[in-house]
């Protein structure tokens, strides 16, 4: 078929869409006008490791954002208390709604009601600009749509008007409905503040509530997410790969988090619980003594269970990752088996040619001729953990969730969003993977290993989920993977060993040159980019309390993992970076620590913020400089090429 052929099949199949010459210019009409509204603003996070109230409190006020506009719309009208006040409603409307109605005398209830229905109504107005009526439509509460779209385009200030709009207010106020719409009126201003999420890896781990933020994410407008090595350990585990499984488990009980595997998802612990009581009875398990023992509500009894499976698992887990670097010679990491470099006459294991004492030598499921076979309990035990990831219908929901939003990198908006490294050699080149005796540059590796991924997860051939499954589990860990970046995760040695050079985790050379502007403009320039675009990454918090700086290059790279995570921020000396890239440029933020979602409310205890303008475009960012804008201006190209059809006589309109 020609291409005259093809392109005339193709506006044929579009005017079934656009039946009319009215309907196909009324379309270029509309598409045309918003290519010049102000871009949305977009919302960076990364590495929340189940820190689910911080999360979700930055992601009520849009890292400071919604603060900002109250303080634009009410300068000189609010004092600082009200202004603060109102934030706090805005992020939590029923919460302190509640709280405030109690605080007001019955006699001005209805009036105290209206000035906060039209102060909400100022801010819908202020934040919905940059919003066609349509956007806002389909963004609006379904029982208040018509009475919020009503209010938000008129002007009440009009004489003529004036009445109208506060018959309105006193009839929801009247008939009780007040605190429903507003409700209504706050969720539509966080929703307007922020038009797309940006998350870069790592939802998972350390913290206790990663279902609940994965529950969030799911029921947000828009949003995307890179993967970060605690995310692709739990969807190989959610895949039923005995390595993430085991992985999962283990890092969930050193951190003393069984809520998101028990709680979260209906994971029964119980066959590890009953099996590492009868293979390690004797065992005080000390070196595997979780967080939880700082947990006062637990008894001893059940702070030893917990370190019995702590050690039962990682034994396990040492067995199957053995098993899986023994039949994947193409991952190079033979030097983590170590099970089989213990001497147990002496109680020793070599380690990198390096003979260490063993600080915990009991491993009774161990047999030194075949020390990476599992026992037929151990086998059993992971059968049935198997079984509860696999039929877990929430985790299933949030890993499917993870493939159709998630990818391993991510080009948006003259954007590279990735959540660990590009993998680099000592030299400052690239290193390019080989795989099946292809050489791939890091843009094909990364893609690679997308794909693999997702077959890891989806494919119903044994053969390919078995490949895939593995690469998720490298992914995690391994020598060279991309969302690691590290030599090697030193999980043994930290457990079994007391030799701190051999428990060193050397990071990929990447972390020592991306403060170079030239090599970051090289990684901008395999993803197709050019030299004014960024990188935006995550996974190593930024050291702020030893002077590191989360702007690198020149400003090319930010990193914005500053510490969601209560683990690291004793390290970090801040609770997390989030940048925002509005129409006017980019801002970074810095949070301090997130006392409660209670004190927030009661108290309105905003997260303190730190903000630094990076960028600042010279004019306005408008939509059709954007990648939307690029593929309405090609749609808008095609609608002309229709109406010209309709107009030549080649289409009949479909009347």
């Amino acid at each position: 078929m020609t291409d005259q052929k093809l392109k005339r099949e193709y506006l044929n199949l579009l005017s079934k869409q656009y039946p009319t010459i009215s309907k196909v210019s009324s379309e270029i009409i509309t598409q045309s006008a918003i290519l010049n509204l102000p871009k949305g603003t977009e919302h960076f996070v990364s590495d929340i490791h189940g820190e689910d109230e911080a999360f979700n409190h930055v992601l009520k006020n849009g890292s400071g954002s919604i603060k900002i506009k109250i303080d634009e719309v009410f300068e000189s009208t609010l004092l600082e208390k009200e202004k603060r006040s109102l934030a706090t409603l805005i992020y939590y409307p029923k919460q302190k709604l509640a709280m405030l109605l109690s605080e007001v005398d019955e006699c001005v209830h209805d009036e105290w009601l209206s000035v906060l229905l039209f102060r909400l109504i100022k801010m819908c107005r202020y934040t919905s600009v940059k919003y066609t009526r349509s956007m806002i439509r389909d963004a609006l509460n379904i029982e208040f749509g018509h009475i919020i779209e009503e209010l938000l385009h008129e002007q009440e200030n009009l004489e003529n008007k004036h009445d109208y709009y506060k018959s309105i207010i006193d009839t929801i106020i009247q008939t009780g409905r007040a605190e429903a719409f507003v409700v209504a009126l706050s969720e539509l201003i966080q929703r307007m503040v922020v038009a797309h999420l940006h998350v870069i890896g790592d939802i998972f781990d350390r913290g206790s509530g990663a279902h609940t933020i994965m529950d969030r994410l799911m029921s947000y407008h828009k949003v995307d997410i890179q993967w970060g090595n605690h995310d692709i350990v739990w969807m190989g585990a959610a895949s039923g790969s005995f390595a993430c499984i085991a992985n999962v488990i283990r890092i969930s009980l050193r951190y003393g988090n069984m809520k998101t595997l028990e709680n979260g998802y209906g994971i029964s612990m119980l066959p590890l619980a009953s099996f590492a009581m009868e293979a390690y009875n004797d065992d005080p398990c000390l070196q595997f003594q979780t967080i939880a023992q700082e947990d006062n509500s637990l008894s001893t009894r059940e702070k030893l269970v917990l370190s019995r499976m702590h050690k039962a698992i990682t034994v396990m887990q040492m067995k199957i990752e053995g098993q899986v670097i023994k039949r994947r010679p193409e991952y190079a990491m033979d030097d983590r088996l170590l099970l089989d470099k213990i001497n147990f006459a002496d109680k020793t294991v070599t380690i990198d040619g390096i003979v260490c004492d063993l600080i915990d030598s009991n491993l009774p499921t161990l047999d030194p001729e075949n020390p990476y076979s599992l026992t037929s309990e151990e086998k059993n035990v992971l059968r049935n953990l198997q079984n509860s990831f696999i039929y877990s219908d929430k985790l299933q929901d949030h890993v499917r969730f993870l493939f159709s939003k998630g990818s391993v990198y991510s080009v948006q908006n003259n954007n590279l969003l990735y959540h660990g490294c590009i993998l680099m050699n000592d030299d400052m080149t690239f290193n390019h993977r080989v795989v099946d005796g292809v050489h791939m540059s890091p843009k094909e590796y990364l893609d690679y290993a997308d794909r693999l991924a997702r077959q890891g997860y989806f494919s119903r051939s044994p053969q390919e989920k078995q490949i895939g499954q593995d690469m998720m589990w490298y992914l995690w860990s391994g020598k060279e993977s991309p969302l690691f970046g590290k030599e090697k995760m030193a999980s043994f040695e930290r457990y079994f060993t007391k030799n701190k050079e051999v428990a060193v985790e050397k990071k990929n050379p990447y972390y020592k040159f991306r403060d170079n502007e030239e090599v970051c403009i090289k990684i901008l320039k395999e993803f197709g980019l050019k030299e004014d675009a960024h990188i935006i990454n995550g996974h190593v918090p930024v050291a702020v309390k030893k002077g590191e700086n989360p702007v690198k290059a020149n400003g090319r790279l930010i990193v914005i993992d500053g510490g969601f995570s209560k683990a690291y921020q004793k390290e970090t000396g801040i609770a997390g970076y989030t940048l925002v890239y509005n129409s006017w440029g980019f801002i970074l933020s810095s949070h301090m620590a997130f006392e409660s979602t209670q004190s927030a409310i009661e108290l309105d205890q905003d997260i303190h913020t730190s903000k630094l303008i990076l960028e600042r475009s010279n004019g306005r960012i408008m939509v059709k400089d954007t990648d939307k804008g690029k593929t309405l201006i090609k749609h808008i190209d095609v609608l002309k090429e229709l109406l010209l059809a309709y107009r030549n006589g080649d289409i009949k309109e479909r009347t």
